[in-house]
């Protein structure tokens, strides 16, 4: 998906600085700064005020007559501290409001003709320093009138992606039938507009909870096409109607220990932790096979519950479960009994600049297919089966590594066993990715990457014959498909992209004898 976001824990690092020593040293009178100054009705409120200091009358006379005076919280008025401008203006426009209001209650003789006088050569003097209150004061009132009038929910924030891509392909013919033979032409070498929107809406019920409700819609695709191994990370086709994709309550439940339940968008996605950062299709990579490893792509999103528990600083433990279709009554379809997907995930940071991740995952698909439908066949070999029950079992790994805060390299591996319930034999793939990403690079919020790797490949199969998809030899596939994509990230402003990149694929469908295939992108990404 173009954004991902999980229910996450973390462990924040406290560290010290010579600034910080420098607060610490003056932590009484920054605390006092920091506190409000309290109106007083009598000077001798004031702790460290006398009646031998020589302004001790002028402060009688402006707090029992006029009553213009606050003193600090500790009942201290600390006579001796430097003042500005600003401040003193802030005083005499408290006196100034004071008077007037003195004035309107019509006591003739309360105030002084003389300190009239001297209250209006005052505010003469700070003239400027009043206009510059009264604006701020002015400016405030009307952005809080704008907020409150326009917010849109008190409680919950919506944010939003829109992705715009342009791409073609060059032309090519594919040998299909695996014969040795090119005798089939691409037939969508013509360029084509891909778009993608995702809206958010997250509910903040308590400090410690939330709810995510998401929405798409994408209109476009890449088809028709020859081989899935060039699906782009955006292309998610609905004929531009909206579809709740995400409807989830995440919790935490302890300091330590995050939950998310919910009836769609359960999946690995969110509920993993990904080593590799710059994992987004709206401002990451630009195809799907390089997002993530496809195994954590396995399953339906559906409803499910899911855990995360960091329990120690550099370690944390992911488990979900989830089904596609818990609320279908029919047989193989429910809660427990029909799509499910079950997955574990160690999160390990050995050292600060490497992130590990171990993940297991136990998938039941009644027809064989890996991964959403509302992608196709996914990347590479992820249909197994034709038409037919299917139980996996993957396994798989990802390492990132910081080399330096321009450069991080990293790569992952993946395995897949699955076997047809009731029947012998079975299809194993495997598939890896290297990486190198650079963030920053030619510019604050830029990012170069070049990943490398081979798509989900079958490497061995003895199910029945006619089941397999493809239908291939017991010793897998003759060939091996390798993805080459490289990318340029051009942060226009804090919420605009422009990405443009080249994905070529040697060996498509892991066919040793159809042309290789080349992409052009160009991606435009907005957030807000």
């Amino acid at each position: 998906m173009p954004e991902e976001a999980a229910p996450s824990i973390e462990v924040a690092d406290i560290t010290t600085s010579s600034a910080a020593d420098d607060v610490l040293s003056d932590a009484k009178n920054s605390s006092l700064d920091q506190k409000p100054m309290e109106q007083v009705t009598s000077v001798s409120q004031l702790r460290d005020v006398q009646p031998t200091d020589w302004a001790f009358q002028a402060l009688q006379s402006l707090v029992e007559r006029y009553g213009c005076i606050a003193g600090y919280p500790n009942q201290t008025y600390r006579g001796n501290r430097a003042l500005t401008r600003y401040e003193f203006a802030a005083g005499l426009n408290a006196c100034l409001d004071r008077v007037n209001e003195l004035i309107a209650t019509a006591t003739n003789d309360l105030v002084a003709r003389e300190d009239l006088t001297t209250l209006q050569r005052l505010q003469e003097e700070f003239s400027a320093e009043l206009a510059t209150l009264r604006g701020r004061v002015d400016a405030l009132e009307a952005r809080t009138a704008e907020l409150e009038a326009n917010q849109f929910s008190t409680t919950t924030k919506l944010k939003g992606i829109t992705v715009i891509g342009l791409q073609g392909r060059t032309s090519n013919r594919a040998d299909t039938n695996q014969d040795g033979i090119r005798d089939t032409q691409d037939p969508g070498t013509n360029t084509d507009v891909i778009t993608f929107n995702q809206l958010f809406l997250n509910t903040q019920f308590s400090p410690r909870g939330y709810l995510v409700t998401g929405l798409y819609a994408g209109s476009g695709s890449t088809s028709p096409k020859l081989s899935s191994d060039f699906l782009l990370g955006y292309e998610l086709n609905t004929n531009s109607s909206f579809i709740v994709n995400h409807l989830h309550y995440h919790h935490l439940i302890t300091d330590n220990l995050a939950m998310m339940v919910g009836t769609a968008g359960v999946d690995m996605l969110w509920a993993f932790r990904g080593p590799n950062r710059e994992e987004s299709a709206s401002n990451g990579p630009l195809s799907w096979f390089a997002q993530r490893n496809p195994i954590l792509n396995i399953g339906f999103g559906g409803a499910g519950i899911a855990f995360d528990w960091q329990f120690t600083k550099n370690a944390s433990l992911q488990a979900i479960y989830t089904s596609a279709n818990p609320g279908n009554p029919g047989p193989r379809s429910g809660l427990f009994d029909g799509n499910t997907t079950t997955g574990v995930q160690l999160l390990l940071t050995p050292a600060k600049t490497v992130d590990t991740s171990l993940y297991y995952v136990n998938n039941y698909s009644s027809d064989g297919v890996l991964v959403p439908p509302i992608v196709g066949s996914g990347v590479g070999d992820f249909r197994l089966a034709n038409d037919a029950p299917l139980q996996t079992n993957a396994v798989g790994a990802t390492v990132n590594w910081r080399v330096s805060p321009q450069i991080t390299l990293g790569a992952w591996g993946g395995y897949t066993n699955s076997r047809m319930p009731g029947e012998s034999g079975n299809v194993e793939t495997t598939n890896y990715m290297f990486y190198a990403n650079f963030p920053d690079l030619l510019g604050k919020g830029n990012l170069g990457g070049i990943y490398v790797g081979q798509p989900p490949k079958i490497t061995s199969s003895d199910l029945p014959v006619g089941r397999n998809i493809p239908d291939v030899e017991p010793d897998g596939q003759p060939g091996t498909t390798t993805h080459i994509e490289a990318f340029y990230r051009w942060r226009l402003t804090d919420n605009i992209s422009v990405t443009p990149g080249i994905i070529h694929i040697i060996e498509p469908g892991h066919t040793p004898d159809s042309d290789s295939i080349t992409l052009g992108i160009v991606r435009t990404s907005f957030t807000f």
